[in-house]
């Protein structure tokens, strides 16, 4: 993904949730991104808020959101039920942007006008661009109504940042029994040489093949760059 199909992913959903960390206790507030260019994602708030000051001692932010529903229903069974859609997260670094540098920018793209203008008529507003981010759109379909598995995962990253792999993954221990398989509602394991493996666009990490495995040839991965 680029970052226009990143950009477009967030503004379809509107309202998202900006996460940040203030004297080591997550925070979060409802904003919306305005811009995009090649140097990352744009946002605005002001400084007279707790939100600028985060922003500014920490320079990182998380963002968040759900479409085409974010509120619960229930079936028949009393189970809940999220019609086909996605959410998207973007996690990574910050920097505020000079208004002079927006007003640059808006002359090139009038996407930045929105920046520019909102500005002018409140003064204390400022503008941050996320720059260096890695982050995934985590497409579901849980009750496979248009496609013949749950889930796909794809994960992307700009500004240099790398993407690192959380998740469960399937050693060498493996001994090929097939439970994992049998196990697996997200249709995300096949069996390849012999020895199982998951594929990661289609994996939940619902942990259903971890507490299966006769071997213990399940490994949970939290944060492998690598991987």
């Amino acid at each position: 993904m680029n970052i226009e199909d990143i950009y477009k992913k967030f503004d379809k959903i509107g309202c998202l949730t900006f996460a940040t960390i203030d004297k080591g206790t997550p925070q979060t507030r409802i904003a919306h991104l305005f811009a995009y260019d090649h140097e990352g994602l744009y946002f605005r708030t002001m400084i007279t808020k707790p939100f600028y000051e985060q922003l500014s001692k920490t320079k990182k932010a998380s963002i968040c959101g759900m479409y085409p529903k974010t509120s619960v229903s229930y079936n028949w069974e009393g189970m809940p039920y999220f019609p086909p859609g996605y959410t998207i997260r973007a996690t990574g670094n910050v920097r505020e942007i000079p208004f002079d540098v927006l007003k640059e920018k808006s002359v090139a793209d009038e996407m930045f006008l929105l920046g520019v203008k909102d500005i002018e008529k409140y003064p204390a507003m400022t503008t941050f661009c996320l720059y260096e981010a890695w982050g995934e759109v985590y497409d579901f379909d849980y009750e496979m109504e248009h496609r013949s598995h749950k889930l796909l995962r794809e994960g992307f990253s700009f500004g240099g940042a790398l993407i690192p792999f959380r998740g469960v993954r399937i050693t060498d221990a493996c001994i090929s029994c097939g439970k994992c398989q049998a196990g697996c509602s997200f249709k995300a394991i096949s069996q390849h040489e012999g020895k199982f493996v998951i594929d990661h666009t289609r994996c939940d990490a619902c942990g259903d093949c971890y507490m299966v495995c006769p071997a213990g040839a399940i490994e949970i991965v939290a944060g492998d760059p690598n991987s």
